[in-house]
């Protein structure tokens, strides 16, 4: 299950996270964002702690969606510490979804040397 979001927990929980958090939005009308949820959670399942997912319904949380000018939806965005480091707010199917996810895996995740 992808921890839900709204306007009053968006700071402490993606802002001041202190592990990377990939953004959900998605509205409950949105096919394509359902359809994207078992790719969201494999890849969190991959990520295991390193990375937090979380949902935000754009429909409900208007002040949020105005705030990051979503156009389409699904968008996918990465913030790590309180500061965007990567979006995706249109892509074409499941292979670029998880070509995606995992350049933002590289962005996110700290290398081991």
């Amino acid at each position: 299950m992808v921890l839900s979001v709204n306007e009053r927990t968006f700071s402490q929980e993606v802002l001041e996270s202190p592990t990377p958090v990939l953004v959900h939005f998605w509205a409950p009308w949105c096919g394509l964002c359902r359809l994207i949820n078992p790719l969201l959670m494999g890849f969190r399942n991959e990520w295991g702690e390193q990375v937090k997912l979380v949902g935000i319904n754009a429909d409900e949380n208007l002040k949020l969606a105005n705030t990051y000018r979503l156009t389409t939806l699904p968008t996918l965005i990465l913030f790590d510490e309180g500061k965007v480091v990567h979006r995706l707010d249109s892509f074409h199917g499941r292979d670029d979804l998880r070509k995606a996810l995992e350049k933002m895996t590289v962005v996110a995740l700290p290398t081991s040397a």
